[in-house]
C-alpha cells in the first residue's frame, strides 16, 4: 500500500492523521467506526482511486495518529461532525461523497443533514441514519457491550488485563458474530471471549499487528466516550433531513441489524422519514466488516453508485 500517502492536517487546533490515494477532482471522505481505524478502507480506497476518484480516510481525533483533544471527557459525537466538516475546509473540498461504517455513520448523515451544500451523497455500511439520544440505547440489555461501556472507568479496567493487540483480537473476533455480545451480571465483555476462536479468514494477522499499532498509539479513552458514553446524549438537532442521495449497505449476518431496533427501522421504511432518497442493499452473508469481508462486492456496490451521482 506504498501508493496511499499520509499526513496530518489541523482541524479544530488538532492535527489529524490523513490517508489519501488517488488525484480525481471528486473526493470520498471514509469515516471509520470501532474497533477500527482509517486501515480499514484500504480495500474501497484502492478501488475508488482506481475508478478515478480522490479517496481520503482519517483518525478521527483521539484515534489511532491523530491528536487527542485535551479534556477527552468532555467529547461527544458531535465533535466528530467538526472534525469532518473541518477536515473538508483544510483540504479545500468544496463537496464530498461521505462513506461511513459503523459509529462513522452517524456523523457522515449528520453532516449531510446540516450542511447539505457540503455532501455529494452518503453510503453508509452496517448502521442507518440515527441521532445520538436516550432512543439510541435504552432498549439495549444491559449486558451489551453500549451499556456495559458506559460508566467510566469499568471498560478501561477491564482492557487493561490485556495487551492492545488481544483487546482488538477480541472485539474484532466478537463483532463479527451474528449475535450482539451480552455480558451476565459478574461479567465484562473481554470475559466473553474464547481464546480458541480463529481470526476471521478475511482478517489477518498482519490486519491485527496494523490495528493494534495504532490503538497503541491512542489507546481506548477517547473511543469509549465517543461514541459510547456520548451515544445516549441528546443531540439538541430537531427533524433532520437528509436530502442527498444515500445508499445503505447491511449484512444480513451483522449483529446491528438483529439490535437496536434495527431491523424494523430498516424494513418498515421508517428509516426514510429522515433519508427520503435512500437505497437500500443487503449482503445476506455479510457480517459487521462486510467491506473486509466481502470487499469485491462492496467496492463494486461503492463504485456503481458514486458513477451515477454527481459532485
Amino acid at each position: 500500500m506504498a501508493s496511499i500517502q499520509h499526513s496530518h492536517v489541523e482541524v479544530k487546533g488538532l492535527k489529524l492523521h490523513v490517508a489519501e490515494i488517488g488525484s480525481g477532482q471528486k473526493a470520498v471522505v471514509f469515516l471509520h467506526g470501532f474497533p477500527e481505524i482509517w486501515y480499514t478502507w484500504r480495500h474501497q480506497m484502492i478501488a475508488a482511486a482506481n475508478a478515478g476518484y480522490r479517496a481520503i480516510a482519517f483518525d478521527f481525533r483521539g484515534y489511532g495518529l491523530s491528536e487527542h483533544p485535551a479534556e477527552p471527557e468532555k467529547a461527544n459525537l458531535l465533535d466528530l461532525v467538526d472534525d469532518v466538516v473541518g477536515l473538508l475546509d483544510s483540504l479545500s473540498i468544496s463537496k464530498a461523497v461521505l462513506v461511513g461504517k459503523d459509529f462513522g455513520a452517524i456523523p457522515a448523515y449528520i453532516v449531510a443533514a446540516l450542511h447539505p451544500d457540503k455532501v455529494a451523497s452518503v453510503i453508509t455500511l452496517g448502521v442507518p441514519f440515527m441521532l445520538p439520544g436516550p432512543s439510541a440505547i435504552q432498549n439495549l440489555p444491559k449486558g451489551s457491550y453500549v451499556i456495559k461501556w458506559q460508566e467510566p472507568g469499568k471498560a478501561e479496567a477491564d482492557f487493561g488485563r490485556f495487551d492492545v493487540k488481544s483487546v482488538i483480537r477480541n472485539i474484532y473476533t466478537l463483532f463479527a458474530g451474528s449475535e450482539i455480545p451480552i455480558a451476565g451480571d459478574n461479567q465484562e465483555i473481554m470475559d466473553l471471549f474464547n481464546p480458541s476462536t480463529p481470526l476471521p479468514p478475511w482478517f489477518s494477522e498482519e490486519d491485527l499487528a496494523t490495528y493494534a499499532s495504532l490503538y497503541e498509539k491512542s489507546g481506548f479513552r477517547f473511543a469509549l466516550q465517543a461514541p459510547y458514553r456520548t451515544l445516549g446524549v441528546d443531540s439538541g438537532i430537531s427533524d433532520p433531513k437528509v436530502t442527498v442521495p444515500a445508499l445503505l449497505i447491511m449484512g444480513e449476518k451483522d449483529y446491528v441489524l438483529k439490535s437496536f431496533g434495527m431491523e424494523d427501522y430498516i424494513r418498515s421504511g421508517a428509516v426514510k422519514h429522515f433519508v427520503p432518497d435512500l437505497e437500500i442493499i443487503y449482503i445476506p452473508e455479510g457480517g459487521h466488516f462486510v467491506h473486509e469481508q466481502f470487499p469485491e462486492k462492496v467496492n463494486q456496490l461503492i463504485i456503481e453508485f458514486l458513477n451515477k451521482q454527481s459532485i
